[in-house]
């Protein structure tokens, strides 16, 4: 196995080969300090000017307006799950919506009922097996919902919401932590975009947030003040410690994207031939391998597929990992093979995946 494989998992997922190198530099002593990055502290203008960079990176990438706080939390996806309700939907008369389409908006569904037991959700993808998406606009949520909250990609089911270009009419709150800058974002369509690391943004311990500052209005007094997002939007993302290791990385990245790539739509091209690539080859195996998201819904982010047998998935696990390839394993709850592609996955490194699955079913004929 070589020192660094062809890692295709979940999460954590793949980080640029440069990207690891000036990790890696870092850990021991960054450029500019001499200090390990590890040790640096989170009162430092050091750490100062690179929370300023991430964010002025992230506006730019993403055209982000001065209508919106950018925030650096901790608690992954899981607390703002819980945080999202506590503070923009407070008052009883405006039950938040939830479209249910497979593990994590689920997970997402449930946490907000323990928060606001009036939550409603307004599409739920149980009985298609977690293999399709509803039409966003055709949706019937009450017209004083708090908000409507979807996962923009499904990383369990391989499902994934194209692109809106026209507003909704309750305010939308979305996770979109494994496409978050895997391509350009309208945020003015959003009232709040949030999104953790492990996937396209970095080691796990950071989650950004952008927030429509109009919306923090709603926010009730007396939460506990790590728990309301007008603590961490007052205080720069510095209320408390926060991941210093996690958010200089994801500043490293932000930097990659901006500069080395050339934005989010050069990275939604090099994401789109790796899709195209990857579907293009399963599809040829025919009756050999089922995909499990329909066509119309397929992520180009995370591929989960089956060869229908669970022993045939672990000896394609096992031939990948004589190829260098690691991380195809399904996730538990369905089972199966899944392929992350995340934006750090190699165009060279998806073809050896594809050559592989090609050379595995000749195999077995």
């Amino acid at each position: 196995m070589k020192a660094n494989a062809l890692n295709f998992s979940g999460g954590p997922g793949a980080l640029p080969a440069g990207v690891l190198e000036q990790t890696r530099e870092a850990i021991v002593a960054v450029p500019e300090t001499g200090i390990s990055v590890l040790g640096m502290s989170h009162r430092s203008d050091w750490f100062r000017a690179i929370l300023d960079e991430a964010e002025q990176n992230l506006r730019a990438l993403m055209n982000i307006s001065d209508d919106y706080a950018v925030t650096f939390l901790q608690g992954g996806s899981s607390l703002q799950f819980a945080m999202i309700p506590m503070n923009f939907a407070a008052h009883p008369s405006m039950p938040p919506a939830y479209v249910v389409s497979g593990y994590w908006s689920g997970k997402a569904a449930a946490e907000a009922v323990k928060v606001v037991p009036g939550r409603s959700v307004a599409w739920d993808g149980r009985d298609t097996g977690y293999r399709q998406l509803p039409e966003l606009d055709e949706l019937e949520t009450s017209p004083g919902a708090a908000y409507l909250h979807y996962v923009s990609n499904e990383t369990v089911e391989g499902v994934q919401f194209p692109d809106r270009d026209a507003a909704l009419a309750a305010p939308v709150i979305a996770d979109m932590s494994s496409d978050f800058l895997s391509k350009p974002c309208r945020t003015d369509l959003f009232s709040m975009i949030y999104a953790h690391a492990q996937k396209n943004l970095g080691p796990a311990g950071v989650t950004v947030a952008l927030i429509r500052r109009a919306l923090l209005e709603r926010v009730p007094d007396g939460l506990p003040a790590i728990l309301d997002y007008r603590t961490h939007v007052s205080h720069g993302s510095n209320y408390n410690t926060p991941p210093v290791f996690a958010i200089y990385v994801l500043t490293l990245i932000t930097r990659w994207l901006r500069f080395e790539i050339g934005g989010l739509q050069a990275m939604q091209r090099i994401n789109a031939r790796k899709a195209q690539r990857l579907y293009d080859t399963l599809d040829r195996l025919g009756d050999a391998v089922r995909v499990h998201a329909r066509p119309r819904w397929r992520s180009q982010m995370n591929v989960a597929f089956s060869f229908g047998d669970a022993r045939l998935d672990n000896a394609f696990v096992e031939a990948a990992r004589e190829r260098d390839i690691v991380g195809l394993e399904g996730h538990r709850s369905i089972g199966g093979l899944r392929a992350s592609l995340y934006n750090a996955v190699t165009e060279p490194a998806v073809d050896t995946l594809c050559d592989a699955l090609s050379e595995f079913c000749r195999q077995r004929a």
